[in-house]
């Protein structure tokens, strides 16, 4: 049975179905989604490639600031990381390996816990990182679906509403144990649901093709629009990640004292007040835009960009202290800017090795490449906050003395 089918299938056994299900399957059905069929599809042969992808020296100053942030929490013995959707463990293993080249005390303390969900990705985790597995410096955590129920809407027809208050987060060490939580694009492939003025868009199953209709939006999605969102105009299409919310809840009440760092395609309420990132939602396939998402289930990625001002406000609400939002080029030229990024010509002998990885870090940093299309929203819990305005990724711009 093909993924269409098993769609289709659910659609005439249990009613309309929200697109936040659809998204669901597209990515994450255990055998036939898109993140569960093969790891195929990352790097830049496939149909999309992270900040990983592009050089290892993303992951040396990502590990620069976790080490930076283990001194903030008094260096405690202990530290855990835990990555959400860490794909094939690229990151993961740089983050390591360069910790345990510079960073020998924070390496000690560390463990590297990584959340994944896919089955098939989970045994490329478990290849890229057998070595830190087998000295049971990082563990693989099979993270869980979020849980579907079945209902009945006001007219008694049946329909499947997915569940986002039964999100589950785990972690490898006992909750007292400071913890970073790290997520690299992994809000942004979290299922969404879609309202225009017509409603909140389900999706039918008419003469044999998947069709869109719309229903009264569910309670849930207006109050979030209400306060952090926007209502679509006519001809406007409105994305509402409610899964995400749960998420960003469950992330803070997971720790005690900690981080929360996520870094992703992201907006603001005041700029979708001012016409901007109405209507993000995406396919990808093979670095092209797909036509429509309703193309090939499960063989294309679906994204949506990630409302920052929601994210932040779940955050406050459990507990979170907010910094406030920067690109991903002010970030990583915070961390950077110090030894005049030394992690990332560490290694290069020849001129033209430096020329090469001068226009990879370029790429990470600049408008022209990843570095104003990704926001960076850091959070933390438990810990002073003149010591997390110190860090150097909150920095950029600042006066220097920040660091003496």
């Amino acid at each position: 049975m093909s993924l269409r089918e098993k769609i289709e299938c659910e659609i005439r056994e249990h009613g309309r179905m929200p697109f936040s299900r659809y998204m669901e399957l597209c990515l994450y059905d255990p055998e036939l989604g898109y993140y569960s069929r093969n790891a195929e599809q990352f790097g830049k042969a496939g149909d999309f490639y992270t900040s990983s992808d592009v050089h290892a020296v993303f992951g040396r100053l990502l590990a620069r600031q976790f080490e930076e942030m283990w001194r903030a929490l008094d260096s405690p013995e202990q530290i855990e990381i835990l990555e959400l959707g860490p794909g094939r463990g690229l990151f993961a293993n740089d983050v390591l390996d360069w910790s345990k080249k510079k960073f020998p005390y924070f390496f000690h303390a560390l463990h590297y816990s990584l959340a994944e969900r896919s089955p098939s990705l989970q045994v490329r985790l478990r290849h890229t990182l057998n070595g830190f597995l087998e000295s049971e410096k990082s563990s693989v955590i099979c993270d869980r679906t979020p849980a579907i129920i079945r209902g009945r809407d006001q007219h008694g027809k049946g329909t499947a509403l997915a569940v986002p208050n039964n999100v589950a987060l785990h972690r490898a060490l006992a909750p007292e144990v400071p913890l970073i939580i790290f997520a690299n694009e992994f809000f942004d492939a979290l299922p969404v649901e879609v309202l225009s003025s017509q409603g909140q868009l389900h999706i039918e199953v008419h003469d044999g093709r998947l069709r869109e209709t719309w229903y009264r939006p569910s309670p849930e999605a207006l109050e979030l629009l209400d306060h952090y969102s926007v209502h679509p105009e006519p001809g406007e299409r409105v994305e509402v990640a409610l899964i995400s919310q749960d998420y960003m809840a469950k992330a803070a009440a997971l720790m005690q004292r900690g981080f929360v760092i996520i870094i992703d395609y992201g907006y603001t309420r005041d700029e979708q007040l001012a016409g901007r990132h109405r209507g993000t939602l995406t396919a990808y396939r093979q670095h092209s835009v797909s036509a429509s998402p309703y193309e090939a289930p499960g063989e294309q990625d679906i994204t949506a960009h990630v409302n920052c001002t929601a994210l932040a406000a779940a955050g406050e609400q459990n507990g979170l202290r907010i910094q406030p939002l920067l690109t991903q080029s002010q970030f990583l030229m915070g961390i950077g800017q110090q030894n005049q990024f030394a992690d990332a010509f560490e290694e290069c002998r020849l001129p033209q090795e430096r020329a090469k990885v001068a226009l990879q870090l370029k790429h990470l940093v600049t408008p022209a490449g990843m570095g104003e299309s990704f926001h960076v929203l850091v959070a933390s819990k438990g810990v002073f906050p003149d010591r997390v305005c110190q860090l150097t990724g909150m920095s950029f711009g600042k006066p220097s003395f920040a660091h003496n």
